[in-house]
């Protein structure tokens, strides 16, 4: 069916004299001000434009630009969009009962792509993500089926190669964001792993062959979710969670509830957010190595101090430090080499920046600056941009923009939709100050890295 055009929508942006990718970025700027993450492109613009539906919270957040942009109110309905638009409704967990459902839903969500969604942040009803997270805690493992009847045999060689292959986009991801390598990732993982979880395999292989995969559709996860959809992330680690269910790995299974912990966080559940951590924390004792306790323990922290509860979060953190004092004390799987002293701080520097506390805050952060090695671009910039904010906590603005210019030098070819929340946080910041000279000099810098970056 052919949509008319949407003459309401096109007549005020003309007024407005905006284009469909000024629209764009004018409306994640105005939700990352909000303390949500939109992935609007140009080209949702153009879809509005020529008459498709919008999400209730796209379409609010396009009348605020709008209304600002002309000097008057605008409304959803002033915009061609007529009615009041249903709220969003809660998305379902979908845990998989089975190993068949598991494998049919990643099947399926290997054929989405990880573009940025336009309908804003993600609601979980509690009471699903209650059962999915129980679910994990009192499953019994299901076991691998060796050497059962198949035309292909799987053996350690292969399992290497993935693991290799998930070590390659790793550093891809953390060295350009999670928008450079999720395709190619997918693509890899729809037709090079999951198709070896039906051949045949001797039990020792099968579970390490299980384990791999699972790396590898966490690394999916993390990759939508650093690109801003949020939907398709919380499936995968859903998922995910349910993959490391067959061969019983626990301390894989608290990695990802702390991973949505981390998401659900940073969309601003922070109730869901505590309880997925300390899942975690209470899920991996007794399975899990001091390193990744130390992890698991940061994120409970993280997910605290966001909710300002100084004494969760500061219980929390002193866990997180007695773990990491014994992190060398036991053999960590490869995919925890990146948590290190520097990680660590970069964590902690995010809870004292969220708990007020200036001092500890810019000592963290400065200390997670210094150490964090240059191959891990994003967590750099991510830490560098925390300094700026906990420096401007202490009323030092031209080190914090500084600090703030240096992170986006660094970032600019980052795809990573929560870097550069992370740069429009801080423009907010910073805008009480917008006539300084300093901070309208990176006003102009963070706007020619954009420009560079869709041209990019």
């Amino acid at each position: 069916m052919n949509r008319e055009p949407n003459a309401q929508l096109i007549s005020l942006m003309d007024e407005a004299g905006v284009s469909n990718k000024g629209l764009a970025k004018r409306m994640r700027d105005h939700a990352g001000q909000r303390g949500t993450s939109l992935g609007t492109t140009h080209v949702a613009v153009q879809r509005w434009r020529d008459g498709a539906g919008i999400q209730a919270p796209s379409a609010v957040i396009m009348a605020e630009v709008l209304s600002s942009k002309l000097g008057r109110r605008i409304t959803p309905g002033d915009l061609g969009f007529f009615g009041q638009p249903e709220p969003p409704a809660p998305q379902p967990v979908g845990y998989p009962s089975s190993v068949p459902d598991m494998l049919t839903m990643l099947e399926g969500l290997s054929e989405e792509r990880a573009e940025p969604s336009t309908s804003g942040g993600l609601i979980i009803a509690d009471a699903e993500l209650s059962s999915a997270v129980l679910s994990w805690m009192v499953a019994r493992p299901d076991g691998v089926q060796a050497d059962r009847p198949a035309s292909q045999r799987v053996g350690m060689r292969d399992v290497r190669a993935i693991r290799t292959a998930a070590d390659m986009f790793m550093q891809l991801d953390f060295k350009f964001g999670g928008g450079h390598g999720h395709k190619a990732l997918r693509h890899y993982f729809r037709h090079e792993v999951l198709p070896l979880l039906s051949a045949s395999y001797s039990e020792k292989v099968g579970t390490s062959l299980f384990g791999a995969a699972a790396e590898i559709s966490q690394l999916l996860a993390w990759t939508a979710y650093d690109s801003g959809n949020h939907r398709l992330a919380h499936r995968y680690l859903t998922s995910t969670l349910r993959l490391s269910q067959v061969n019983d790995d626990r301390m894989f299974g608290a990695r990802i509830l702390s991973n949505l912990s981390h998401q659900a966080n940073y969309l601003g559940n922070h109730a869901q957010a505590i309880q997925l951590a300390r899942a975690g924390v209470e899920g991996a004792k007794g399975k899990a190595t001091p390193r990744a306790m130390a992890l698991f323990s940061a994120m409970e922290a993280r997910a605290c101090s966001n909710a300002n509860d100084l004494i969760g979060a500061g219980r929390a953190m002193n866990e997180a430090e007695r773990h990491f004092e014994r992190a060398d004390t036991a053999e960590d799987p490869e995919w925890l080499g990146y948590f290190d002293s520097a990680e660590l701080m970069g964590e902690l520097c995010h809870c004292f920046r969220d708990l007020k506390m200036r001092r500890e805050s810019v000592d963290h952060a400065q200390r997670a600056v210094d150490d964090t090695d240059p191959k891990y671009a994003r967590t750099l910039g991510f830490c560098r941009m925390v300094l700026a904010q906990s420096q401007l906590l202490n009323g030092e603005l031209e080190s914090a923009v500084t600090t703030a210019s240096l992170a986006v030098d660094g970032g600019d070819s980052l795809q990573s939709a929560r870097f550069q929340r992370y740069v429009t946080d801080f423009q907010t910041e910073v805008s009480v100050h917008s006539a300084n000279p300093t901070v309208s000099a990176f006003n102009d810098q963070v706007h020619d890295a954009l420009a560079r970056l869709d041209d990019e």
